[in-house]
């Protein structure tokens, strides 16, 4: 009988199981395609059984030119296993590469758990590392792939953006946002048992989906997308400062919607997360963010002795900022 601990473990991790769409996949590695060639792809959250990143790659391995695809998932309650497919070597000297058509399965000493000492072996082989990896566990997912410098395509909350152990990263340019989801609607299968868990609206029975408005797509790879400059032709801040007004505790000026962002200011503004998604770090430079989101990320624009770390504006408090500067 499988300890209270393991339950609980088995527990939480099916309120960390959503299972990534085909057509969301496909819209979103369409992009990538010349990054893969003669690489070692490893999907470590996904059960091959039923992940569609593994049927993905599975479709894609020739004409994508991959040269490994490796897949672990976690099972916490027994032994796990990895799948592999790769590319088999020159054996008989003719110069033609044979093709492996059924992966090979191969048993590893653990259940799985990314963090586990053989799901590391595995990821010091990979080149890419492509899953949907627990959200629970994104900031540790994260800071794993920076410590063994992998590249990756990952889907994750948005609201990670201005987590301390991620922002800087997005500031320093270590890693950036994907094209996203379709209008920004994500949906994923769950397990049937965790279909009570969600508020009406949220889990559509018809479906079988869940729907969420706050989860994106990161990556390090240098994709068309970040080299594409905002038209800010038409937004002047001289002339309509009353549309751009300072804020109460911060040296900066606010921009409530992206589009807005002006053509002819060059100082600090604050403006929504939503910035990220089509932020060129040669049109931009980010400087920091609202102070509630992690000691010193404001980078000196913050007023201290407000001791409000939340931007305000005529006394009045405002979301989550990130603050930019014209290139």
């Amino acid at each position: 009988m499988a300890s209270n601990k393991s339950l609980h473990a088995a527990k939480k991790t099916k309120k960390d199981e959503f299972y990534t769409r085909r057509e969301d996949i496909e819209n979103e590695l369409s992009h990538y395609a010349d990054h893969f060639r003669n690489k070692v792809v490893y999907c470590n959250c996904d059960d091959p059984v039923t992940s569609e990143f593994w049927q993905f790659f599975m479709r894609n391995f020739r004409p994508w030119g991959l040269k490994k695809l490796i897949a672990t998932h976690y099972e916490p309650d027994e032994k796990n296993y990895a799948y592999m497919l790769e590319i088999s070597e020159d054996t008989n000297g003719d110069g033609v590469v044979d093709w492996r058509d059924e992966p090979t399965i191969t048993q590893i000493p653990c259940n799985g758990d990314f963090r586990s000492a053989a799901c590391i072996e595995l990821l010091k082989q990979a080149d890419i590392v492509v899953t949907n990896p627990p959200f629970s566990l994104f900031r540790e997912y994260v800071t794993q792939l920076m410590e063994y410098e992998k590249k990756f395509v990952i889907i994750g909350p948005q609201n990670a953006i201005t987590y301390k152990e991620i922002f800087p990263l997005l500031m320093n340019d270590k890693m950036w946002l994907g094209y996203g989801f379709n209008h920004g609607d994500a949906y994923f299968r769950v397990p049937a048992e965790s279909t009570g868990d969600y508020a009406a609206g949220v889990y559509n029975p018809e479906t079988g989906l869940v729907h969420f408005r706050n989860c994106t797509w990161y990556t390090n790879l240098d994709i068309p997308k970040r080299h594409v400059r905002m038209d800010l032709r038409g937004n002047y801040y001289v002339g309509h400062e009353e549309n751009y007004p300072k804020y109460d505790n911060y040296t900066a000026i606010e921009v409530s919607r992206i589009a807005d962002i002006p053509y002819d200011y060059d100082g600090a503004m604050g403006v929504p997360l939503t910035f990220m998604t089509a932020y060129n770090p040669d049109q931009f430079e980010i400087l920091g963010a609202t102070e509630s989101e992690g000691k010193g990320f404001s980078n000196g624009l913050w007023i201290v002795e407000s001791k409000i770390a939340q931007g305000m504006i005529h006394g009045k408090r405002v979301y989550k900022r990130i603050f930019i500067r014209r290139k």
